[in-house]
């Protein structure tokens, strides 16, 4: 690296904010040292602490007490942002692409490198911490959960301790609210069952979580799919639009990062649409799973946080922040919750005991809040770390997200290009992503994709994004 005398500092701070850019030091890497840099290049240390402190300045590096300079995560969209979409808003039958559980099935093998599932690197989950609990806990108890079968509603101290857990006014929630199930999805199948029925519409935010969609079809519903901003999310006229214009039973919405946009919506737009959710008496089944994970200072509020009359039935569970195999979730479904409970009584009558007391004592000793802590910050630098390497190798003419939270990032190429295709050659690649034509009733999203950023950023990682660019390129 040589750099001019002029402005040395302006030089070195250029040359290091190249490297940032083209992928040589990743977000959340820390930086040479002051002397390190110092020694290699022959120039002053003050010249080298300027050129961090201009890089501070223009937003690429932050300074941490007594460790050093480190890149600094993305605050912007290193792209430009898909456009909004005009969808016209009609009750319609759902097929979804059998793709899907095959996408699904691939979790279980080590060769492909899941970029479709929305799932964190092992590495990311406490599991060491989790199976000392396990192993803790004394034979009889063991024996005692194994042998017996748990109450319905679920595990009394892992009630007790969402309650005060759940966002909004402290209280609000009591352990009697709440209902344990098999995972997020299953809360909110749960819910949906309790609420409507064959041939009802079900109102969902688009594009939406394929198997939203997939659970519409199964149950013999019908979907109306109302555009969500890729920033803010669904427009509340457009929704009460929508409400207004057909015989809506019931919504599901993610509130907060939104899958697979990654949107959230402000509490203003919140309170206004469970508003005219109210004056149209329409249930909203709320899917809260990424609302822990957010990258800035202050969680989300949810439909649940203002939420009066029990018109929320609002859904979450462990399998992102935690681990996916614990398959432990939960609901608290408002008005509805009796209904619910008979439904899971008539499903799987108790979820396991075991399962839920290592979790509930995960949460008391403060463990769970530690981790969330570290994992938000390694999911902002890794969805950063995408970014700019979809930046680096896909299209100019590409569109993304960037997630203020969550665990993917949504990519919009030319229309003249379609996901499947570009599914089907990565796949030979050993490469697993989620095409957008999954996450609507139409094909309105084929030239779309969806990108897990759960997983730690590697050279691994960054060469898969490259093929992919490379197939894509191949393609126009």
């Amino acid at each position: 690296m040589t750099l001019s005398q002029n402005f040395q500092y302006v030089a070195l701070a250029d040359e290091i904010e190249a490297g940032i850019t083209n992928g040589r030091f990743e977000p959340g890497e820390k930086l040479p040292s002051l002397r390190k840099l110092h020694l290699q290049m022959g120039i002053s240390i003050s010249t080298v602490h300027q050129a961090y402190i201009e890089l501070e300045k223009r937003g690429r590096v932050e300074a941490k007490e007594k460790s050093g300079f480190y890149v600094r995560a993305l605050n912007g969209n290193p792209m430009k942002r898909p456009p909004l979409l005009k969808i016209k808003t009609e009750p319609c039958r759902v097929m979804v692409n059998d793709l899907a559980k095959t996408i699904n099935q691939d979790l279980q093998s080590d060769d492909i490198l899941m970029l479709g599932a929305a799932v964190p690197s092992k590495d990311l989950m406490p599991l060491k911490q989790l199976s000392r609990i396990m192993k803790s806990m004394p034979a009889d108890f063991l024996q005692h959960h194994m042998s017996n079968y748990d109450l319905c509603a679920g595990n009394a101290d892992l009630r007790d301790a969402l309650s005060k857990r759940m966002p909004g006014p402290a209280f609000s929630i009591s352990a009697e609210d709440i209902i344990i199930t098999s995972g997020c999805l299953d809360a909110v199948s749960l819910c949906l069952r309790s609420v409507a029925g064959p041939g009802d519409a079900v109102l969902v935010e688009s594009p939406a979580f394929h198997f939203f969609l997939q659970l519409i079809e199964d149950l013999n519903m019908y979907v109306v799919e109302v555009p969500g901003c890729p920033e803010t999310g669904m427009n509340p006229e457009t929704f009460k639009e929508a409400l207004a214009s057909h015989k809506i039973k019931v919504c599901i919405l993610n509130s907060n990062f939104q899958n697979p946009l990654g949107s959230v919506m402000s509490s203003k737009n919140k309170a206004r649409i469970l508003s005219i959710a109210k004056e149209y008496d329409v249930p909203i089944i709320e899917d809260d799973i990424y609302g822990d994970l957010f990258y800035g200072d202050k969680r989300p509020a949810t439909f649940k946080s203002m939420d009066k009359t029990g018109l929320v039935l609002y859904c979450s569970s462990f399998s992102k922040a935690l681990a996916p195999g614990l398959r432990t979730g939960w609901t608290v479904p408002g008005r509805y919750k009796d209904a619910v409970l008979r439904m899971k009584l008539n499903n799987t009558i108790s979820s396991p005991g075991i399962i839920q007391s290592v979790i509930a004592e995960f949460i008391k000793t403060g463990a769970y809040d530690r981790h969330l802590r570290q994992l938000r910050n390694k999911l902002k630098n890794q969805a950063s770390a995408m970014a700019m390497a979809v930046s680096r190798y896909f299209p100019k003419d590409t569109r993304i997200t960037f997630p203020r939270g969550g665990m993917f990032i949504w990519v919009e190429l030319n229309k003249k290009y379609d996901s499947l295709e570009i599914y089907q050659q990565a796949y030979q690649k050993k490469i697993s992503i989620l095409p957008g034509v999954l996450c609507s009733s139409s094909d309105r999203y084929k030239n779309c994709l969806r990108i897990n950023c759960g997983l730690r950023w590697s050279p691994r990682l960054e060469n898969a994004i490259k093929t992919m660019g490379e197939i894509i390129n191949q393609l126009s």
